[in-house]
């Protein structure tokens, strides 16, 4: 059944958003796990029409907070105000309280202002001048930024980066795709002809990837995989367990995107490639030899953790 909504969803996003299908998984596995998305672009690439179309086609609710150097915490959580006609004191909400926040330029903000975001998305709440308040459910944080800015900006500590699930890299469209795009361009289709794919579409899918089966096999190889990270001369620092959790949760959730209930081998090197290598420190010496952490989780995955073989739809 989800299947078949599945194609649906990328079929309304595909009216307005050409390409980048890969990115489009990267949502939902994140959306469905209740995981968080850094997608990482130069601007001109249509990341704020993407989430708006899918949050659309998911319905869903949706902000955008645009990240500045002068932002405070305040601004993202909200503040209390005296009210004269009532004669107390009422909240004003800030955007973090949309199950879809985009935090467009996220390392613009300073570090209090980005900790006080990835407090939220830790714990799934906030606290506004004393009183602790629960987000909504589900709420799915996508954090973009600018790979080729340099100044004005504070790069994320590793710590915040492992409260990513996935980091998607959203670059040039391929020459076919562009035409695709260009020519869409004279139709008359935009954001307001995407329709919702099924009423709180977002919202159902929620833990899905739960009932999907993991083979203890295919287990042993995520540790493995997670774990050999942790030997490599080239990194200094490797994956974490959280990353190795968030590497079993996107595993189901693409397995469960292509139709399958049952991981495989593949859906493990598919999505380690997004969840892993944002976590990973590399080497100054790597480094001088041009080598960055996709590069060496990619060497990792072909020649130094092999990858089980059988069915994988029983133990």
């Amino acid at each position: 059944m989800y299947g078949k909504m599945f194609e649906q969803l990328k079929e309304e996003i595909s009216k307005v958003i050409f390409g980048y299908e890969e990115v489009i998984d990267d949502f939902l596995i994140c959306l469905m796990t209740g995981g968080h998305l850094l997608l990482e672009g130069v601007p001109g690439i249509a990341k704020t029409t993407m989430i708006k179309v899918f949050t659309k086609a998911v319905d869903l609710d949706y902000e955008r907070i645009q990240f500045t150097q002068d932002m405070l915490p305040a601004d993202i959580s909200g503040h209390y105000y005296y009210d004269q006609k009532s004669s107390e004191f009422e909240l004003r909400k800030g955007p973090v309280f949309a199950q879809v926040l985009m935090a467009d330029e996220i390392n613009r903000a300073p570090p209090k202002t980005q900790s006080a975001l990835i407090e939220a998305m830790q714990e799934n709440q906030v606290t506004i001048e004393g009183k602790t308040l629960d987000l909504p459910e589900p709420f799915f944080v996508i954090a973009t930024r600018n790979p080729i800015e340099t100044e004005g900006v504070y790069p994320l500590p590793e710590a915040q980066l492992d409260r990513f699930m996935i980091k998607s890299d959203m670059g040039y469209l391929h020459p076919d795709k562009e035409l695709e795009m260009l020519k869409g361009k004279n139709t008359e289709w935009d954001v307001e002809d995407v329709n919702k794919v099924e009423e709180k579409f977002g919202f159902q899918i929620q833990g899905l990837h739960n009932e999907v089966f993991l083979s203890d096999a295919v287990l042993k190889y995520i540790r493995d995989l997670v774990f050999e990270t942790r030997n490599v001369d080239e990194l200094v620092v490797g994956a974490s367990p959280r990353a190795g959790e968030h590497l079993l949760y996107a595993c189901k959730a693409h397995a469960l995107i292509n139709g399958r209930d049952y991981v495989i081998p593949d859906d493990v090197k598919a999505v380690a490639k997004r969840v892993l290598p944002h976590r990973l420190i590399v080497s100054v010496e790597a480094e001088l030899e041009d080598l960055d952490a996709s590069q060496i989780l990619e060497n990792v995955l072909e020649n130094r953790v092999e990858a089980p073989k059988g069915d994988f739809s029983i133990d």
